[in-house]
């Protein structure tokens, strides 16, 4: 048996991440497939179909204003303006997001847990956890979705109250003035900072939704928030690293596209979108994956796994059934 002395960190929970994926390759690459490429797919091109539906609208009313001069008709009324274009693209595109997001969640998280304990993983039982969880994950999105617009909410209260405060005391308000920009510019940054520090506390919810813990609504967000102690940082660096790459591919998508000319450039946009939503497709995989794995270092870290993995008598050292061949692994949680 080899020993490692190390705190769990962001490279621990990836290198874990990694190991479990070569572990079951096929079985990931084909959830990924299922579940995160059409997803990585309606995020790069949502954009694109968004400025194509507004060119194509705009052409359509010039031509049917052309007609109405030379023939002096009256357009149709039944012709549907470019708003309700949109709303029925983003409606369907955030019910796609939303429905796969769950999908992709339920089923990578689950495998992920399995994996991470070398227990077989089993395609037919990935689907089947998406049955179990997917109402409990629902409810724990609205809760999550109703707090945050709470918090919006006694912000947006907040600033009302101080408008009418400064109006009810005669004073002019300025909207050019810089006092004003700056306390917009601060309100932003603190919702920006709590809505952050909130996802931070919150990103084991979803784990513990899904494995065996049988909570859901606002039970897992308090559960993730007490297990996340003294790794927030590693969940955060989880969060901006693999936020930021995913973005970063977004922007790098977009600008190219509309240089080459964008959806109209054939198949240079087709094979632009494909290579990205690949890259994409492995940044998601990696940022659901380790989750799970945080999930397990966190109870290790609360010296919840003990009982579980590892002998009584092993006070320093919990042992983690991780095997790469060379012997089974040991994890030495600093307390």
């Amino acid at each position: 048996m080899s020993t490692h002395g190390h705190s769990p960190n962001l490279c621990g929970v990836l290198s874990e991440t990694k190991r479990i994926f070569r572990a079951n390759s096929r079985h990931f690459l084909a959830l990924s497939i299922l579940f995160l490429l059409p997803l990585s797919f309606a995020y790069i091109l949502y954009p694109s179909l968004i400025i194509t539906t507004s060119h194509t609208n705009s052409i359509t009313s010039h031509y049917r204003q052309s007609l109405f001069i030379f023939s002096y008709t009256v357009p149709d009324p039944s012709y549907p303006p470019s708003q309700k274009s949109y709303l029925l693209i983003t409606l369907f595109y955030l019910l796609f997001w939303f429905l796969f997001s769950i999908f992709a969640t339920a089923s990578i998280t689950y495998s992920t847990f399995n994996g991470f304990y070398s227990r077989p993983v089993n395609f037919i039982s990935s689907i089947k956890s998406i049955l179990f969880s997917f109402f409990p994950l629902l409810v724990t999105v609205i809760a999550s979705q109703i707090i945050l617009i709470l918090i919006f909410f006694i912000f947006g209260l907040f600033a009302a109250f101080v408008y009418e405060g400064i109006v009810t005391l005669g004073i002019d308000v300025d909207y050019r003035s810089n006092y004003l920009l700056g306390f917009v510019i601060c309100t932003t940054i603190l919702i920006l900072v709590l809505t952050i520090y909130l996802q931070v506390e919150w990103s084991l919810a979803y784990v513990v939704v899904v494995v065996v813990e049988s909570k859901w609504g606002f039970a897992p967000l308090k559960r993730s928030a007490y297990l996340i102690n003294g790794m927030k940082w590693v969940a955060l660096s989880i969060m901006l690293y693999y936020g930021m790459l995913t973005g970063s591919l977004a922007m790098s998508f977009s600008t190219l596209a509309s240089y080459l000319g964008g959806i109209n450039s054939g198949w240079g946009f087709i094979l632009q979108a494909v290579v990205v939503s690949v890259l994409m497709t492995i940044s998601m995989l990696y940022y659901i994956a380790a989750h799970s794995v945080l999930y397990v270092y966190c109870k290790v870290l609360h010296g919840e796994m003990v009982f579980e993995i590892a002998d009584e008598s092993a006070a320093d050292y919990v042992s983690l059934p991780v095997d790469d061949g060379k012997g089974p692994h040991v994890l030495y949680v600093v307390p």
